[in-house]
């Protein structure tokens, strides 16, 4: 077991995998987070407040676009 301990060199792993895991993990969260909002609220407006079917879809619809117009833009990482 003290050979196993031996074998780990303090930063010498290459975290390339992890960072594209997390950039992965992000994109996942942000895309079904704006899903799961215009589901919310097509749902909300058409069946509790009684708007009916294309008074919560075209909000929707419209929460979707301005959701992937936001999504989509390439954001740059703060100078430090």
């Amino acid at each position: 077991m003290a050979e196993l301990a031996s074998d780990y060199h303090h930063g010498d792993q290459d975290p390339s995998a992890q960072v594209r895991s997390y950039e992965r993990f992000n994109a996942l969260t942000k895309w079904a987070a704006l899903h799961l909002a215009v589901l919310i609220l097509t749902f909300s407006l058409w069946f509790c407040v009684g708007a009916g079917f294309f008074g919560g879809l075209i909000p929707g619809l419209i929460l979707f676009a301005v959701g992937i117009w936001f999504l989509r833009r390439k954001q740059t990482p703060p100078e430090i």
